[in-house]
């Protein structure tokens, strides 16, 4: 299991991206530590145990599981952790809708460098920049994250077909040819439709890239290269806010990476892309 960074809020975010991968009592172990954050450094093994309702040995394997060599390594991570930011306790309903937002999408985006590697951003571009053709998919909420997604790889000149309805999404999906690529983009990597239309692809041969917000998921499983971004506490129903604004944030750096292996032709689509835009403009 990588870490890539624990700086800041990157251990929180690397936790919350690993939770659905662990047992009930390790889970618990996990959000002991992020309820701790950086006061971490002044609890024992066995003070967190006891936070957590279970023994020594437990802590030190959940630490295992989460990538750290035990209980100390963890400790000396969460010590660099930046204090956490506390809840919005604003009486005005709309201050306090306005700054729990800010919050978590700081969070959100504090976490990147946690889960989301150049490494893996290389990796992911040159998939898309040797696929001749790319079927972007998403559903609900994510929805509007494939579409944008499509938009910026039609401008660097890609080949791109992103389908609204589902079904049509999981049929382009099994007419894919061995060197296509599909993009699927899933807060969960749950989400039936999306994982579908993946594993349709796999059967027909083409590669995958996920963006998704946990690490271990249905869609992950499917998938040559996931990205993962966005894993945020339901405290506030503020997740989803948190993780279309790091998807979108990744896609971002997806798009500036495909640029750059792209080159001329890239740029040359990007100034069409510019006039068509310039057209429609008042």
């Amino acid at each position: 299991m990588e870490i890539h960074s624990t700086a800041g809020g990157g251990l929180a975010a690397h936790i919350r991206a690993h939770l659905p991968e662990l047992r009930d009592t390790e889970a618990r172990v996990a959000q002991v530590v992020l309820d701790k954050g950086a006061q971490l450094v002044h609890l024992s093994v066995s003070d967190v145990a006891a936070l957590a309702g279970t023994a020594p040995s437990s802590v030190v394997r959940a630490c295992q599981r989460l990538g750290f060599r035990g209980y100390q390594e963890l400790k000396i991570a969460a010590a660099r952790q930046a204090p956490a930011q506390e809840p919005s306790r604003d009486q005005d309903p709309a201050a306090r809708a306005l700054a729990d937002t800010v919050r978590a999408a700081r969070e959100a985006l504090d976490g990147l460098a946690a889960t989301v590697t150049p490494e893996r951003l290389r990796t992911a571009a040159g998939l898309l920049d040797a696929a001749p053709r790319v079927l972007v998919v998403g559903a609900g909420l994510s929805g509007a994250v494939a579409l944008d997604t499509a938009y910026r790889l039609r401008a660097l000149g890609c080949a791109v077909d992103a389908p609204a309805d589902p079904l049509t999404a999981q049929l382009a999906a099994s007419q894919l040819a061995s060197a296509d690529v599909c993009l699927a983009i899933s807060h969960t990597g749950a989400t039936r439709s999306t994982v579908d239309a993946v594993r349709g692809a796999r059967r027909a041969g083409a590669r995958v890239v996920a963006l998704t917000s946990y690490a271990r998921s249905p869609l992950s499983e499917s998938s040559d290269c996931t990205l993962v971004a966005g894993g945020q506490d339901l405290v506030f129903g503020l997740e989803t806010v948190a993780s279309r604004l790091a998807h979108l944030t990744v896609i971002d750096a997806l798009a500036l990476t495909l640029l750059g292996l792209r080159g001329a032709p890239a740029e040359a689509a990007l100034r069409l892309s510019a006039d068509v835009t310039v057209d429609h403009s008042y």
